[in-house]
């Protein structure tokens, strides 16, 4: 919306980074430093699925834990996995992220990730019902700003060839998608 040639925006999680009746841009609100609070979703939207932010979250866990993470990685089974990483060892562990209690219910595929990682974690949002959650899995507690390990996994290390085979998939992917990036200008 415009009014008298300023930028006005709806969105409460928007606000104005120029000076009035200079050319403003828009942009979210960055969170307070250790808030676990997140902003109000925009109106219309707050039942948008929080997939992107529980993702978001359980990767920087993984991050401040040491380990470098990949999205949406296809494993040598064809499968995708929601969150891999990879620490300075050479260990993985996956991260299945889980939206809804019917996620996780319609979700069929998980017990073939155990294979391919030393450690298994569900990510979700805080109101998650736990309880429901297999008992052989670690959990992430996780939102937009960061997560927190709510239930330790299971050490499983995986095979010595399925590893090898496997850093040398997480490298490349890693690799392809670095220069895809850096070709686009970005």
């Amino acid at each position: 919306m415009v009014e008298h040639g300023r930028i006005q925006h709806s969105l409460p999680f928007l606000r104005p980074t120029a000076e009035p009746g200079r050319t403003t841009k828009l942009r979210p609100r960055r969170p307070v430093p250790g808030s676990r609070v997140s902003p109000p979703r925009p109106p219309g939207l707050a039942d948008f699925p929080v997939t992107a932010d529980i993702t978001r979250g359980a990767e920087l866990l993984l991050q401040n834990l040491g380990f470098r993470t990949l999205t949406e990685m296809k494993l040598t089974t064809g499968r995708r996995v929601d969150v891999i990483g990879l620490d300075g060892r050479g260990r993985f562990a996956i991260v299945e992220v889980k939206s809804s209690l019917a996620d996780f219910r319609a979700d069929e595929k998980w017990p073939e990730y155990l294979a391919f990682c030393d450690w298994f974690y569900f990510a979700v949002a805080p109101d998650f019902p736990r309880d429901s959650l297999p008992d052989e899995t670690g959990i992430i507690i996780a939102d937009r700003f960061g997560g927190e390990i709510a239930r330790t996994s299971p050490d499983t290390p995986m095979a010595t060839q399925a590893r090898h085979r496997q850093t040398l998939l997480f490298a490349h992917t890693a690799s392809a998608r670095l220069f895809r990036l850096t070709e686009s200008g970005l």
